[in-house]
């Protein structure tokens, strides 16, 4: 299937690596995501765009290559919004993060969920994903091996043990 097509039905990936074009401006990355669209949905979106990452209307005439990693995460995610996902899907989208941009982001996944988008995480961050996850696997060498909601796995034992820390307690907060 074309990905065009992939991408007109709803299905946008944001890449771990971010994959952006560091010598375009964060304005130009960020219309490249609704491109398929014309230029009238493109100048509706970037107001949505714009108000979930402030930072990136600020910065809209920097080249995306000068940005911070957080705010080059942040451009990444908007230009996928821009092509008006149903699914969305974040592979490591708090990696080499501070944690509070790591907690920005998480807030970005939250309201996305509140607006109807479907969001697959692909994340090691197990504390971060579980916090935001309203399911969740956990897999092994390509196998799922444990599933259920994330405050479910939040809360089990070898889930703690292996990737929490073993005195590892958490107050759920949702």
């Amino acid at each position: 299937m074309a990905p065009e097509r992939i991408v007109r039905l709803g299905l946008v990936q944001v890449p771990e690596a971010r994959q952006l074009f560091p010598n375009m401006t964060v304005l130009e990355n960020i219309e490249l995501g609704g491109y398929i669209y014309g230029r009238k949905h493109v100048e509706g979106a970037l107001g949505e765009v714009f108000r979930l990452f402030p930072i990136l209307s600020e910065r809209r005439k920097q080249k995306a290559g000068t940005l911070s990693g957080g705010e080059q995460q942040m451009l990444s995610i908007g230009r996928a919004l821009m092509a008006k996902p149903r699914l969305l899907i974040l592979d490591e989208p708090s990696l080499g993060l501070a944690p509070l941009i790591v907690e920005e982001i998480y807030g970005t996944i939250r309201e996305l969920h509140r607006q109807g988008v479907t969001v697959l995480l692909v994340e090691q961050n197990a504390m971060g994903a579980l916090t935001v996850a309203e399911r969740a696997y956990v897999m092994e060498t390509g196998r799922i091996v444990l599933s259920g909601t994330g405050r479910e796995l939040m809360e089990h034992d070898d889930v703690q043990r292996a990737y929490l820390g073993k005195d590892y307690q958490y107050k759920w907060e949702r």
